[in-house]
């Protein structure tokens, strides 16, 4: 098998499995250790220097990195990583000081940004420090996009938003309220070096069945991005008794729950597939349960019941499906009375002002066709992020394309061939500090997780804006920190050290190392200390060991980091060694400049 390089940046960022998981990379066992240390500001800066919004996804992210957590594969519970964001956050003081700037002397070159919400304000917050003139036309009076007018106030408060999306403006992007963009052609007409399109999946999908167009069912059944939008700028502030949400998407849950805040007293969710293949993210699904709202799976709307005139209900084909949930059949029927209905089955891209005569091709569900790499359309100069680009995700998924599209930006305004991307740099610096002692805790503490704090359920529906959810405890904070495996803090092996006393295999908790003949990997993997554990990880091979010519082997997904095999070692040819990434960003190509 081939020796895993060492240092590897790439390789060593992957296992760290939080980390990896995040789509903008955010070094979280580095913030974590800083909350536990009280260093919140610092704490904050990690995050902000990769993720951008701390504050918004320590409340909203869909946290793809808890379950990569390692921590889950040993008591089946991740550290609780988005709520410490939400701590650094809250509690980080006056950072302003120490945010990036942009430079007094502009460096002539100006871009473009349709839509103010996340990732083109990730891309503003990138390119400004270069020296770019960043303009964003936004057709709403203020910034966010999406995040303001879909995200309900007890789930991200105002303040939050506005603090953070001024970090950016502030900066010095040009954001023009007010002003949707009506045609791209017209935009590239007005002399701009780029154009970024971070214009969201702004248009909520409708249900074109029976009965939605008679009587009065138009003025009450809903579309729900409009209709929160609606209630997020207060032209909605009232809803029915009965309510009926059509779709079980982290949308549907902020559907439901804010119907139950204005209005709706008796409100159901009803979900086509059972609840095993549900799209929202469960914590989402429970604080929706907790707060009394209905559920009904296995259904689907047939028509709308409209009665002299006013709609009354919906009638819903019962599904009977296979074990996959991917075909089914109605097996009968129900009536559901109703007063209002939302529809939150999804969302879609709406692009009528970008012509199609400008050399940018689009695919299927009406998408453009984007480099996922470099973000770039068919057209030169043209890139598009977020949502628009690839139709729904999460916040943090925007942020990260912004990151590359900035890359893109940045080079394409230099004449560089968009394709060159920065590379990953990195570092491991040994956490020794004598024998058996280490820089950080590597004692494993059985704390279970902490449940995050939650306003009383009548409170809750006293205000729109209550925030539901609460910061972590200080108590709670030192246990949850506690948590943490420390993945950054990597197992170094140095083969020429090695006497292959299997010190280091007898003492491994979780069987994960191997000392073994070399040969195919196929063959390699027979011989494990322990069966491999099959998952996304790629073993760590050293170089042959200099008294056999064997080599050592650790399954990267079984090691918990715990440091015993260089505790153990007699000759010290294990070490614990923290990895030190530099993410690349706009400006690593040909300038001497420090993003972030």
């Amino acid at each position: 098998m081939e020796p895993t390089g060492v240092p590897d940046a790439a390789y060593y960022q992957r296992v760290v499995d939080c980390q990896w998981a995040c789509p903008a990379h955010t070094d979280v066992p580095e913030y974590v250790r800083l909350v536990g240390q009280g260093r919140y500001g610092e704490a904050y800066l990690v995050n902000r220097a990769t993720n951008v919004f701390p504050g918004i996804l320590g409340r909203t992210c869909d946290r793809p990195c808890e379950p990569a957590c390692r921590r889950g594969r040993v008591d089946e519970e991740p550290v609780a990583i988005c709520r410490l964001k939400r701590v650094a956050a809250d509690l980080r003081g006056d950072v302003s000081d120490r945010l990036p700037k942009a430079p007094r002397v502009p460096n002539g070159k100006r871009v473009a940004a349709v839509g103010c919400g996340p990732a083109s304000l990730a891309v503003a917050n990138d390119l400004l420090p270069l020296g770019y003139a960043v303009t964003i036309f936004e057709g709403a009076t203020e910034p966010g996009g999406l995040m303001r007018s879909s995200i309900p106030a007890f789930r991200l408060p105002l303040e939050v938003l506005d603090a953070e999306t001024a970090a950016v403006v502030d900066m010095g992007a040009e954001v023009r309220y007010g002003q949707p963009v009506a045609s791209l052609a017209r935009l590239l007409e007005a002399g701009y070096d780029a154009v970024f399109v971070g214009s969201g999946a702004p248009r909520g999908k409708d249900l074109d069945v029976p009965g939605r167009h008679e009587g009065d069912a138009d003025a009450h059944v809903h579309v729900s991005l409009d209709w929160l939008a609606s209630v997020a700028f207060r032209h909605t502030t009232a809803i029915g008794r009965r309510v009926l949400v059509i779709g079980v998407g982290n949308t549907a849950m902020d559907c439901c729950r804010t119907a139950r805040r204005i209005g709706g007293t008796e409100v159901t969710v009803v979900a086509r597939r059972p609840r095993a293949f549900f799209r929202a993210s469960p914590w989402e699904l429970q604080d929706a349960m907790e707060e009394g709202i209905g559920l009904l799976t296995e259904r689907a709307p047939r028509r709308f019941v409209v009665e002299h005139g006013h709609l009354v209900g919906v009638e819903l084909d019962e599904l009977e499906w296979d074990e996959r949930a991917e075909h089914s059949r109605v097996v009968g029927s129900t009536f559901l009375p109703a007063d209002d209905v939302v529809l939150a089955i999804g969302q879609e891209n709406a692009f009528p002002w970008i012509e199609r005569d400008l050399g940018i091709d689009f695919g299927g569900a009406d998408l453009p066709v984007v480099d996922a790499v470099t973000m770039s359309s068919t057209r030169p100069g043209v890139f598009f992020g977020g949502d628009a680009a690839f139709g729904p995700q999460n916040i943090v998924w925007a942020v990260a394309h912004g990151h590359e599209a900035a890359i893109s930006i940045d080079l394409h305004c230099r004449d560089l061939p968009v394709t060159t991307r920065p590379s990953l740099q990195g570092s491991l610096v040994s956490q020794r500090l004598s024998l058996s002692q280490w820089s950080y805790a590597n004692d494993f503490n059985p704390v279970g997780r902490q449940e995050t704090p939650r306003v009383a359920l009548e409170r809750r529906f006293a205000e729109l804006g209550v925030e539901v959810e609460l910061d972590l405890t200080a108590e709670q904070v030192a246990r949850e920190i506690q948590r943490c495996l420390n993945c950054d803090v990597q197992t170094q092996f140095r083969a020429s050290r090695c006497v292959e006393c299997d010190a280091c295999v007898d003492i491994c908790p979780v069987g994960g190392l191997t000392i073994t003949e070399d040969g195919p990997e196929a063959a390699v993997r027979a011989r494990l200390t322990v069966p491999p554990a099959g998952g996304a990880e790629p073993f760590y091979v050293s170089e042959p060991l200099p008294q056999t010519r064997r080599i050592m082997v650790k399954d990267e997904d079984l090691c918990v980091h715990c440091g015993l095999c260089a505790e153990r070692c007699p000759t010290a040819a294990w070490d614990m060694a923290k990895l030190v990434l530099v993410q690349p960003r706009a400006g690593a190509i040909g300038r001497a400049v420090t993003v972030g």
